[in-house]
């Protein structure tokens, strides 16, 4: 379970990061401007992430499986 924790914690340490990096840049992603793709990107990630982590946790797997 401490792997789950870990992952749920990237999202948040992406969307730290992302200050630093938006001062250093100025490309497109998908069109938009670097800080909005990279906001857009980690929603996504997010949403990714929360779904592996609640996939591996034991408490939500059913008694039939």
């Amino acid at each position: 379970m401490v792997f789950a924790r870990w992952l749920a914690a990237l999202p948040f340490i992406g969307f730290l990061i992302g200050p630093i990096v938006h001062n250093q840049s100025h490309p497109f992603i998908l069109g938009m401007p670097f800080p909005l793709g990279w906001v857009t990107c980690w929603v996504v990630i997010t949403a990714i992430i929360m779904w592996i982590v609640y996939s591996i946790d034991p408490r939500n797997k059913s008694e039939d499986e």
